[in-house]
């Protein structure tokens, strides 16, 4: 920030653990702040701090410019908003920056949606937990209008380091998913793995540390993940020091391991669905990176 004229007012609607971390960092850079949730007391802290609480969603987008929504997903938004919104010129000129989670199609409606009611809209997709909103570890991929995005962009810093990835209002979340599919499967595979050596009378203890040093040891193996990204771009699989075969070999073995143990089998059977298809569409003999030929839309 460079000083008082950029402590503009700003509004947040939701204050899950979310809303109310990023309200508490907006306050904390000296921020008019101005709230609303549907349960009045979970602002009780905030205001006692500083924050005012409006009585109603409208009283709370005409207070600030700038509205930041952190709430369940979109349809929350127009649950709040849609009366706001029947209110002739309530939303006009006003910038929305939605940072809940959904769809990127989910994401491009709303932005016709608020454009329809002269607003300008912004989607972001939030990459940390609640606690580490406002610290350096934070970072925000945001998409949509430019110029929103630009006039905002001091006050979204507060928040956490803005990734700005263009002007489909549905790249953000397309990214937020992305990444999420990243971290949600590995969190259900390092569960499935505890939940099979534990069949052996093994703690949980014993075997976890290890288990992430595996999962930590990926990006070693990986790269950057450009020279991953050449590869995939190129259609480029070589088999020099693993196949699709011997590959997709060991994903049989752990869903076999799976079912004789009594495991849940949801997700190596996923896992070898995507070997068994690359080595029967004639990749057997490339690298796993084939399985990309296998899993990416076609046509």
């Amino acid at each position: 920030m460079s000083g008082n004229s950029d402590l503009r007012p700003v509004t947040v609607i939701g204050l899950g653990p979310m809303g109310q971390a990023m309200a508490t960092a907006l306050m904390r850079a000296g921020h008019p702040v101005t709230l609303w949730n549907r349960t009045p007391s979970r602002a009780d802290a905030l205001v006692a701090g500083g924050a005012n609480l409006a009585p109603t969603p409208a009283a709370a987008v005409a207070a600030s410019q700038l509205t930041i929504l952190s709430l369940t997903d979109y349809p929350a938004m127009y649950d709040i908003l849609g009366p706001v919104a029947s209110q002739p010129g309530a939303l006009a000129g006003h910038t929305l920056v939605n940072l809940s989670s959904d769809t990127p199609d989910t994401s491009r409606q709303a932005a016709e949606w608020a454009t329809g009611h002269g607003a300008r809209f912004v989607t972001g997709g939030v990459m940390v937990p609640a606690p580490a909103i406002g610290t350096n570890e934070a970072y925000v991929f945001y998409s949509g209008a430019r110029e929103a995005f630009q006039h905002s962009e001091p006050v979204l810093r507060i928040i956490g380091e803005p990734r700005y990835l263009g002007t489909d209002p549905g790249l953000a979340q397309l990214f937020y998913q992305a990444h999420l599919d990243v971290f949600l499967t590995c969190l259900s595979s390092l569960l499935h793995a505890t939940a099979l050596v534990t069949t052996a009378g093994v703690p949980p203890a014993e075997f976890l540390p290890g288990a992430l040093t595996t999962l930590t040891d990926i990006p070693a193996m990986i790269g950057d993940g450009l020279e991953l990204a050449r590869a995939l771009e190129a259609g480029e699989h070589p088999g020099d020091l693993s196949t699709t075969r011997m590959m997709g070999a060991t994903a049989e073995h752990i869903l076999r391991t799976s079912e004789a143990l009594g495991v849940d089998v949801a997700l190596p059977k996923a896992v070898r669905s995507h070997y068994e298809r690359a080595v029967a569409a004639g990749h057997g003999d490339q690298d796993w990176t084939a399985l990309y030929e296998v899993i990416r839309a076609q046509g």
